[in-house]
């Protein structure tokens, strides 16, 4: 069966597609708005990884929906959610029997919540799996510790193929690079560079 997987190339993603690998023909997925060079940073981890890549762009519409919603919130998890079920809907909609991501169990944005996940699977006739659901932050850390050549720096210097990446670009261009810190917290970011060997 054909796998769909949102791929943004960081840990979280990669280790699903790892898991999921021996039972689907994985190909990843890097949702893009075009804005940046998300889909290229995506490809290459992809490439590290030895997996099929594909990019597919969403309307830019979408992204600026997103950052009003982080604007209104002062936070960026509902726009990140709502970026984020689009990407699963677009990736639905391009001919894979299953989709997949690799949101955690304790995970609080993106996530995919039940009901979701069936409305998805019954609108596009897909199978929609969450290899990681059962896994926690420090599992998944120590996992993917063990399996993947990871980089890692604070999130507004690492460019990978993720929405914040792209939401933070947009969210630049309209509303001036001083927003993006009252948005977006500190935090660090991965992004593969292949398997361990």
């Amino acid at each position: 069966m054909g796998l769909g997987l949102c791929f943004s190339g960081g840990k979280d993603s990669a280790l699903a597609a790892l898991l999921a690998d021996p039972f689907f023909d994985v190909t990843l997925v890097t949702v893009t708005f075009g804005v940046t060079d998300a889909a290229e940073n995506a490809r290459k981890a992809a490439a590290g990884l030895g997996l099929a890549h594909e990019t597919i762009e969403l309307d830019h519409a979408i992204a600026v929906e997103a950052i009003e919603q982080m604007i209104d919130d002062g936070y960026p998890r509902n726009g990140i959610q709502q970026v984020h079920e689009s990407a699963l809907e677009a990736t639905a909609g391009a001919g894979f029997d299953t989709v997949s991501d690799g949101t955690r169990r304790d995970d609080r944005a993106p996530t995919v919540p039940r009901s979701f996940a069936q409305s998805l699977e019954d609108r596009h006739g897909v199978q929609y799996i969450a290899p990681l659901a059962g896994y926690g932050r420090a599992t998944i850390d120590d996992l993917a510790n063990e399996l993947l050549r990871i980089e890692t720096e604070p999130s507004e210097q690492l460019a990978k193929g993720d929405y914040e990446h792209e939401l933070r670009s947009v969210l630049a261009d309209e509303y001036g690079d001083g927003v993006i810190d009252e948005i977006f917290p500190e935090h660090v970011q991965s992004v593969v560079r292949g398997r361990r060997e």
